[in-house]
């Protein structure tokens, strides 16, 4: 072997160990790239969980990011991992929108609920564009209080198959002779109800009308 051959090897072992070396750079960066969006995406899914606003799949698609990281599929993992941490991002700024509804209410109006007489509290409410049961409850004349909505949902059950699903026209009786132990109950079910997706029925609410 004479030494321009020797020489024409050598470097291609040289330039093969350099290739070898970046595919193994980019797998490195592909996985910190994936774990550290998994554990984003954990964080933001657990934040969205404790304001009560969690999205059904969120939790599902992380457990498959995760297992797509354990399988070395960083790629996948990443991807999945980043639809994940978007669906808890947005879970967290409904219930931030829904909570600034609340917050925006007027302290007049705040006045007439607690000084309302009962000529004053309506008996029916038509849905309006952009309405939903969280803020017809939380009307002055309803019931005052977001929370207790899942009242609206039992006393219509008939018309509303997915309370996270209303439409404009449609005509809602309002309960105004629950009991004290039914609003709690109501309230108690708004506050813990978990996970939710539009169109679907909950586990939990099918439960709360079976109470």
């Amino acid at each position: 072997m004479n030494m321009r051959t020797t020489a024409r090897l050598f470097f291609a072992a040289v330039l093969s160990l350099g290739l070898l070396a970046g595919c193994a750079t980019t797998g490195d960066d592909k996985a910190a790239a994936a774990e550290q969006a998994i554990a984003d995406a954990k964080a933001a899914n657990a934040e969205a969980a404790a304001m009560g606003f969690e999205w059904r799949d969120t939790g599902k698609i992380i457990k498959e990011a995760q297992a797509a990281f354990d399988a070395g599929d960083y790629d996948k993992a990443l991807s999945l991992a980043n639809k994940a941490l978007a669906q808890a991002e947005n879970a967290q700024a409904q219930a931030a929108a829904e909570n600034q509804k609340f917050l925006d209410r007027t302290s007049s109006d705040i006045d007439d609920s607690m000084g309302a007489g009962a000529s004053d509290m309506a008996d029916n409410y038509t849905v309006v564009r952009g309405d939903n049961l969280w803020n017809i409850s939380g009307k002055s004349d309803i019931y005052g209080d977001p929370y207790q909505w899942p009242l609206i949902f039992k006393a219509n059950r008939s018309q509303i198959k997915d309370p996270d699903l209303i439409f404009p026209g449609q005509n809602f009786a309002i309960d105004r002779n629950a009991s004290s132990s039914e609003i709690d109950a109501a309230i108690n079910h708004a506050r813990t109800r978990g996970a939710w997706s539009v169109g679907d029925v909950e586990q939990s609410d099918l439960d709360f009308l079976a109470r």
